[in-house]
């Protein structure tokens, strides 16, 4: 693959360090959310380090950029989009697109989330369905679809993204609904681990703080904001990039990491390590 570790040494220019090693070689994997931020970081990088990969987006311009990134790296990709992973058929039009185009699936990483954030009890209800339902439905509607095939393949790897709000309340913004959402998250991965015990599936939790995306850069680039105070306490010095969540899942999704197995992984410079 000597065309795509070119690439991907341009997409990761601050890290010397890295190494394409063909990880996920002869791996297909289901990555939601593939339009931008840390779902487009994903798709580089799993295909980067050689599986094929099944992206889906809501917005078919932004994934079908996302696309022509990895092919033009030398990577193998398609992509679904616009899709709705909130409903069934959805989420079975995406993994049937994945398994058609490259004969099964091995890792579902289940990325793309949308939500509303308000104190509460001041949020509108509306919001708080608008969040559960694309937080937490999408990811048992995608799970659901793509374990049959996970199944079949004889085994292989779920990653759902949850949220540092799984595990902390912020007093700089509400997130009653988002937090309640991504602990849903948390808590369902921890029973697919018992599900998928008999299969060969192996099923973790990524969970993101701070990271600079364009779905958050308004956080980020508000000069009034609460950016600035938040940044102060993550010991690491800085927000976190989409690549660095990217990294962890590559790992997670092979098999140097096949005896880690219902984890939950703060992602977060340390803020987590800090007392409330």
């Amino acid at each position: 693959m000597p065309a795509i570790a070119d690439a991907r040494f341009q997409r990761f220019p601050q890290d010397s360090s890295l190494r394409v090693m063909g990880r996920l070689a002869g791996k297909v994997a289901l990555i939601s959310g593939t339009g931008q931020g840390m779902g487009r970081a994903a798709a580089l990088a799993f295909a980067a380090e050689g599986a094929s990969v099944a992206g889906c987006d809501l917005d078919e311009k932004t994934a079908r950029e996302t696309t022509e990134l990895v092919e033009a790296a030398g990577g193998r990709m398609i992509s679904v989009a616009p899709v709705d992973l909130g409903t069934a058929e959805g989420a079975q039009t995406w993994v049937r697109a994945a398994a058609d185009a490259f004969g099964g699936v091995d890792i579902l990483y289940n990325n793309a989330s949308a939500l509303r954030l308000g104190s509460f009890p001041e949020q509108p209800a509306e919001e708080w369905y608008f969040t559960i339902r694309n937080e937490l439905h999408l990811v048992y509607e995608s799970t659901r679809a793509a374990w049959p095939h996970l199944v079949a393949r004889g085994g292989g790897v779920v990653l759902n993204v949850a949220s540092i709000a799984a595990h902390r309340g912020a007093m700089f913004v509400g997130q009653s609904a988002h937090g309640a959402a991504k602990g849903g998250v948390a808590a369902f991965t921890r029973h697919l681990v018992v599900a998928g015990s008999r299969h060969g599936i192996r099923c973790n939790v990524i969970s993101p703080g701070p990271i600079k995306t364009p779905a958050t850069g308004g956080f980020f680039d508000e000069p009034e904001g609460p950016a600035k105070s938040v940044l102060n306490t993550i010991p690491a010095g800085r927000a976190g990039e989409p690549e660095d969540v990217a990294r962890l899942a590559v790992f997670l999704a092979s098999d140097d990491a096949s005896f880690i197995n219902g984890a939950d992984i703060l992602i977060d410079g340390g803020l987590s390590a800090l007392a409330p």
